[in-house]
């Protein structure tokens, strides 16, 4: 049986070159690497592809996935409905790619943790949809845009008590620091929602058919070293990873 430890796909951010790289660079935020290293895992970049076969050999070789958050909006098309006037900037090439390997994960019964629009991808993948803007479209939603630092928080959010992100926090409510002006409307099949805004948004979601597959509106790798419910997340997250390598067996 292998004690190595898991090796965690972390879904990267794409920048053309300019003034950050001087030629076109994929990258993800330091506050991802450091809570997955932190919780025991082996943090993996994941660049693009839309080739399948590429896409599902990827996948035979990580023993989890954390879905990232980004500064894009998740293209309606994925979920059958026609953009509106609010739809933000989008990411196409992105989105098309994080679709397919979340898909092929929960195929494979492979831990996910999707964070930010992670989380809507998520849901996305498995059918679900979103919101496009909870400002248009949800009477009476407090403003979820606020610009603030993500090292603070800003808002709670109350915990479904029979979920596993309950299990994992131990409490039912948490101030958490998401800021977002997309949410999810219907839940993905085999979905349940984990987590509300007290306006009733959707901040949390879990699967009740996989090992591990949860998704957070919030960004816990900004607060994890401070809270340690946050840190229980994500080493939850990479023990269901180590248990997948366990019975790999590579």
């Amino acid at each position: 049986m292998s004690k190595r430890h898991p090796l965690i796909g972390i879904t990267s951010d794409y920048h053309k070159g300019g003034d950050i790289f001087k030629g076109p660079a994929y990258f993800i935020g330091e506050n991802y690497v450091s809570a997955v290293r932190e919780a025991g895992g082996i943090p993996i970049v994941l660049p693009y592809s839309s080739d399948r076969k590429l896409v599902e050999s990827l996948a035979e070789r990580i023993d989890g996935l954390l879905i990232t958050g980004g500064n894009f909006d998740i293209n309606p098309v994925f979920y059958g409905e026609d953009p509106i006037d609010e739809i933000g900037e989008l990411n196409n090439k992105r989105t098309a790619f994080e679709m397919e390997i979340a898909r092929i994960a929960l195929e494979r019964d492979m831990p996910v943790l999707g964070i930010c629009g992670g989380e809507q991808l998520l849901n996305v993948a498995g059918g679900g949809s979103l919101y496009q803007d909870i400002k248009a479209q949800v009477r009476g939603a407090s403003n979820h845009q606020q610009k603030m630092p993500k090292s603070e928080t800003h808002h709670s959010v109350i915990i479904e008590t029979d979920t596993k992100l309950y299990s994992i926090l131990e409490c039912e409510a948490i101030e958490v620091n998401s800021t977002h002006h997309q949410s999810i409307k219907e839940a993905g099949k085999g979905f349940i929602l984990n987590a509300k805004a007290p306006d009733g948004i959707v901040e949390g979601i879990e699967s009740d058919s996989h090992r591990f597959v949860l998704g957070v509106q919030w960004h816990p790798e900004f607060l994890y070293q401070k809270e340690k419910r946050f840190k229980r997340l994500f080493e939850a997250f990479v023990k269901s990873c180590k248990k997948k390598a366990e019975i790999s067996g590579i």
